[in-house]
């Protein structure tokens, strides 16, 4: 750029504050040079892209030059809407490309009022348009890389917003300005705690605790071992249904999900339906069950707990429920049972659960045979994934909503995010064993072997989970970024008892956990369909949760009401602690 043209630059600060002979100035010398640029880069393409397209095809070459081309007209139209705007103009020019409504980024006032932060919204708008684009017209034939290039786009796309600098931030600006410099001080402050805790907060920090007003369902603990603590609910009715149900929550998070703060708990629903609730509280390892596999988890886990319930109970065959790969645990629990010809249990719920890992969801794209092999070399052989780890993977998924968001309103504008007990939830990580972890990676999610009968053998049993011929109800959610609901839907096909699917509204945590009585949401109920679109395509949608179309399909199968046991446990398995127990407190700690 010559002298000439970069005298205006500095001498207008952004947003507008000298004259307006000199912020046309700054336009009409910034728009010049841009058009040099676009001019320049166009020839320089047809100059050069058959040489260096290489082993590009034709076609491909000529997608690229065209998406090249409509970004260079976007930026066009940009600078020309940017430089017909005065300084005191606050009417926002109009979108060069559209805006996502879902997105809060740029909803405030401060990113339309001024010509500077509106066009910085613009062209980010543009640019990622671009390189989205550019993601999908590259040549890569491997489904699974191009997820990964998605992904890796998607990473860098929200980590460049403008919105998370405060140089390009103008909510910062206007926030700094209001509370004379307070925000800054305590977004720096915010910046040092979550520095020194290991994560992000995405809840307000103090306002939850497990056993103060998380998981306050009242119950005991009636058995534990060097993995899990099995806790027994006390009864909330006069009568309870016979047959009690075993929960299974997953293993890579806390339990208490199944039962946040009374209104929102799962397990409190349940109980309060008459259900006599037993569930699986895993412990978080430490470096003394870092040499912990696959058959170890099965075997301490949900066959362990279901020897317990059927002894307290009398019933020799109880309802199971998992959740995520809580149901793939016990899945495959209950196949080794079937395959040792027992039957052990009267029906299986599987929440969110994968078991047929074809379409695996956006996780699958991080898991190649080169990052499974790593694993396996390493804490494979005995060690451990630090839960943080884990948590970050999860949350890159949707960076925007689960890191960016916090960073923005923590540390920029210095606020204190809101109480909100799953997001409290979300970051009370839990580590994993590194040859469970290995194991689970190698033979689910990169050779999908679960789902062929014969296949894996586990605990000397052949798993076929065409021999787990209860009755199962299988819910997933529509906006499942973990846990695609159309892979879900392939369990259908692999389970060898009488299916009941439904999809329910929202995600993976909170499309399942929906209370009942807030009576949000909904959820679609179906018949027997072969594929997942020809179920959602004669599927009934109904309002609201889908734990009252699941507590009639429980009760169908819990047996006559009996008076509800005197108290917990029994003589063989007393009760040891009140729940929600030891384990649960356990940290994230190496």
């Amino acid at each position: 750029m010559s002298s000439e043209s970069a005298a205006p630059e500095t001498s207008v600060p952004p947003g507008g504050g000298g004259g307006t002979s000199d912020w046309n100035a700054l336009i009409q010398a910034m728009g010049r040079n841009f058009s040099d640029f676009v001019a320049r880069q166009h020839a320089t393409f047809a100059t050069h892209a058959p040489a260096s397209a290489g082993s590009f095809p034709a076609p491909e070459a000529a997608q690229f030059s065209a998406l090249q081309q409509q970004w260079a007209e976007n930026q066009q139209k940009l600078w020309q809407a940017f430089g017909q705007r005065n300084p005191g103009d606050t009417a926002a020019a109009a979108s060069v490309v559209p805006f996502d409504p879902a997105d809060r980024r740029f909803r405030a006032p401060e990113w339309s009022n001024s010509p500077y932060f509106d066009y910085l919204r613009q062209a980010y708008a543009v640019n990622s348009a671009f390189v989205r684009d550019c993601v999908e017209a590259a040549p890569v034939a491997d489904g699974r890389a191009k997820d990964r290039l998605r992904y890796l786009s998607k990473q860098m796309i929200e980590a460049m917003s403008p919105a998370n600098f405060a140089a390009t931030n103008p909510e910062f600006i206007q926030t700094a300005l209001r509370t004379e410099g307070e925000s800054i001080r305590r977004g720096m402050e915010n910046l040092l705690r979550d520095l020194q805790q290991g994560f992000i907060s995405m809840s307000a920090p103090g306002a939850f605790e497990v056993g103060r007003n998380l998981a306050i369902t009242p119950g005991s603990v009636v058995f534990e071992n060097e993995l899990i603590q099995l806790i027994q609910y006390a009864p909330l009715t006069g009568e309870v249904h016979a047959k009690p149900l075993l929960i299974v929550p997953p293993c890579i998070n806390k339990y208490y999900l199944m039962d946040l703060q009374p209104e929102n708990s799962l397990v409190r629903f349940l109980v309060e339906q008459g259900i006599t609730v037993f569930l699986v509280s895993w412990r978080n390892p430490d470096k003394s069950l870092a040499h912990l596999t696959w058959e170890d988890y099965l075997r301490l886990g949900p066959l362990t707990a279901l020897d317990v319930v059927r002894d307290i109970s009398g019933d020799a065959q109880p309802n199971t429920m998992g959740f995520c790969v809580g149901g793939t645990v016990l899945t495959s629990a209950l196949a080794v049972a079937c395959g040792r010809d027992e039957k052990p249990a009267a029906s299986v719920t599987l929440l969110t659960t994968l078991l047929d890992f074809s379409d695996a969801g956006e996780l699958a794209c991080l898991i190649d045979e080169g990052m499974v092999a790593a694993r396996e070399s390493t804490i494979g052989r005995g060690g451990l994934l630090n839960g943080r780890e884990l948590a970050q993977t999860f949350s890159s998924l949707r960076p925007n909503d689960l890191i960016w968001n916090y960073v923005v309103g923590n540390y920029l504008k210095g606020e204190t995010p809101p109480a909100f007990d799953i997001l409290h939830w979300n970051c009370d990580s839990t580590n994993l064993p590194g040859p469970f972890l290995a194991w689970y990676l190698r033979n689910l999610y990169l050779e999908n072997s679960l789902r062929v009968p014969g296949k894996l053998d586990v605990m000397g049993v052949r798993l076929d989970l065409g021999k787990v011929d209860m009755p199962a109800y299988l819910l997933a959610t529509v906006e499942d970024h973990i846990v695609p609901w159309t892979g879900a839907y392939l369990a259908r096909g692999l389970l060898g008892g009488d299916t009941t699917f439904v999809l329910g509204a929202s995600g993976h945590v909170a499309g399942t956990i929906n209370p009942a009585s807030k009576n949000k949401r909904s959820h679609w109920i179906g018949g027997k369909e072969p594929t997942a679109q020809e179920w959602r395509a004669h599927a009934t949608e109904r309002p609201g949760s889908w734990w009252k179309h699941y507590i009639e399909w429980l009760i169908e199968r819990s047996g006559a009401k009996v008076a509800p046991p005197a108290k917990a446990g029994n003589k063989r398995y007393p009760v040891i602690e009140p729940a929600p127990g030891r384990y649960v407190k356990g940290s994230a700690t190496t």
